[in-house]
């Protein structure tokens, strides 16, 4: 079996590639920062950056491509944001039409990429303080959530700030916001603690995107901002066409998680 967690963001980018891995890439190459990612045709694309300016919890940049080019340089010289991400999302109108593995076809001469921080980054760190992470101990997608928490708009896009959800200790979740309060390129620290009928969840049971976990008697949810957020605000906002990764299928970048921490 592949050893996925230590291996090089390079060769998971290969084998992404090759699309030899087509799942959620959570605990994939520790140590490597794994981004989000929005495709937008350049018309869109100020709206789209300055909606990222206003929004840093949601969608804090780590790179934006020249218009008409897939490598995300500044982040991983060698990459190609049309084959490096294991499952893609289509938008349509606002509409979600398909999911892909590959979107050389759908690539135009416009088109802007967009690459977000993803707090799987931050889980790293997490693990290595003795904080277990639920999606990745019942290994399936980490649960995401919209809710009724507006982003602030920024020409044409507005919407719902969607939510991670990891379940945690009271202990542990004291000891969660320390540690992701030093990341704020890839979210930061928590925007909700408890009861997510505050924020608009009424059944944390069923995530809007992403899997349900097991939460254990004596354990409480905790929401990170979430780079899944333009995918809701895509719906709201109805551009002609966005591209983005499918939930939990990220790109890993080059970029070592602790040249993202503030401390």
């Amino acid at each position: 079996m592949l050893n996925l967690d230590r291996m090089a963001p390079n060769i998971i980018r290969e084998l992404i590639r090759k699309q030899e891995i087509t799942g959620p890439t959570a605990g994939m190459s520790k140590r490597f920062a794994q981004a989000n990612l929005v495709i937008l045709k350049k018309e869109y694309a100020f709206d789209f950056l300055l909606f990222c300016q206003r929004n840093p919890k949601s969608c804090p940049l780590l790179d934006v491509t020249e218009p008409g080019s897939f490598n995300p340089s500044k982040i991983a010289k060698d990459a190609d944001i049309r084959k490096d991400i294991p499952k893609y999302r289509i938008y349509r109108d606002g509409v979600y039409t398909e999911e892909v593995t590959n979107i050389t076809g759908y690539w135009e001469d416009d088109m802007v990429g967009f690459l977000l921080g993803c707090s799987f980054t931050f889980e790293t760190p997490l693990i290595e303080s003795g904080i277990p992470i639920r999606h990745i101990e019942e290994h399936c997608n980490v649960p995401m959530y919209k809710t009724n928490i507006p982003c602030e708009k920024a020409g044409i896009f507005e919407g719902p700030t969607v939510v991670s959800m990891r379940p945690m200790s009271h202990k542990d979740a004291i000891r969660a916001i320390q540690i992701t309060s030093r990341f704020p390129s890839v979210h930061g620290s928590p925007i909700h603690i408890g009861d997510p009928s505050q924020i608009g969840i009424a059944d944390i049971s069923r995530p809007d995107f992403g899997d349900s976990v097991t939460i254990k008697e004596g354990e409480i949810p905790v929401f990170w901002a979430c780079g899944v957020t333009p995918q809701a605000v895509a719906l709201q906002s109805k551009p002609s066409l966005m591209i983005t990764h499918a939930p939990g299928h990220m790109f890993i970048s080059d970029v070592q998680d602790e040249k993202l921490s503030v401390l």
